[in-house]
Parts: structure tokens; sequence; C-alpha cells
């Protein structure tokens, strides 16, 4: 019984540090939501799964399905505080959501997937800062000398 539980806490401590460095990418490039909340997020998310796997599994997916709308209730709120009409935290609380997908992958068992999916989802958060992939990212290729009401026309 200790093993198993050992396996299982392993699963959840697998996420946290994966949570943790998603967070740890997104402190360093000056977003409020750091290390400690995504890790925690991940923690959580991966510990619901691990349970609804290991005691529940004829309906893990429910407890699964409770974790996306609950993370997406997380990243409606960090959405909310829009500055001056100009929606700010996009990005972070997508990555938030992500991080709650390889929290979810860990907490079932599939740890190699999990550690992919982070690396995949640490690769597209770091795509503008990596010489040669920052031209992937789309902001290289808007002509800047074009106004925000061009890129951006009202709503009809």
């Amino acid at each position: 019984m200790v093993v198993h539980d050992a396996t299982l806490f392993g699963r959840i401590v697998l996420a946290a540090v994966l949570g943790g460095a998603i967070g740890w990418e997104r402190y360093v490039r000056g977003q409020t939501v750091g290390d400690r909340t995504f890790a925690l997020v991940a923690i959580g998310a991966a510990a619901f799964t691990t349970l609804g796997v290991d005691a529940f599994p004829a309906s893990a997916e429910k407890l699964i399905a409770g974790i996306i709308t609950g993370i997406g209730f997380i990243g409606g709120g960090l959405l909310l505080r829009s500055e001056g009409g100009i929606v700010r935290g996009l990005t972070t609380s997508t990555a938030i959501w992500a991080t709650a997908a390889v929290a979810v992958c860990a907490g079932a068992g599939f740890l190699l997937l999990a550690t992919a999916v982070a690396a995949l989802e640490l690769l597209v958060l770091e795509l503008r800062y990596i010489p040669l992939l920052d031209r992937l990212d789309a902001r290289h290729w808007v002509d800047r000398s074009r106004s925000d009401s061009d890129l951006n026309p009202p709503d009809p």
C-alpha cells in the first residue's frame, strides 16, 4: 500500500515540477502569475486526476471535466483584469489551462506524455525569445507601420 501511494504521489510531484517550470517562465517574462500559482494548479489537477483514476475509474472522466471547468474559472478571472479595453493575461490564462492538461496527464500516469506536453508548452511560450525560431511568432510578420485600428477593425 505504501509503495502504491508513493507511486501516486510521484505523479503529483512530477506535475508540480512541470507546472512550476512553466510558471517560472511566465514569472521571468514579467507576468504577475508565476511558479507557485502554476505549481499549485498542477498539484490540484494531478491530485484530483490521480484520485479519480485510482479510486473511481468508472467515473474519472467526470472528475477531469470538473478540473477543466474549474481551471476555466481561474483563467476567466485572469482575463477580467482588462486595462482600458485591452485584454491582458490571455497567454497566461491559456498557459494555466494547458498546465492543467499536463497535470491531468501526469495524474493519470502518462508521465512521458506529461513531460513532452510541458516541453511543448514551454517551447510555444518561448518562441519569440529563441533566435531563428522567433520568426515563427506571428508578430514578427505584422507590418508595424499599420495602426491598431487597421489590425483590429471595429465590430459591425
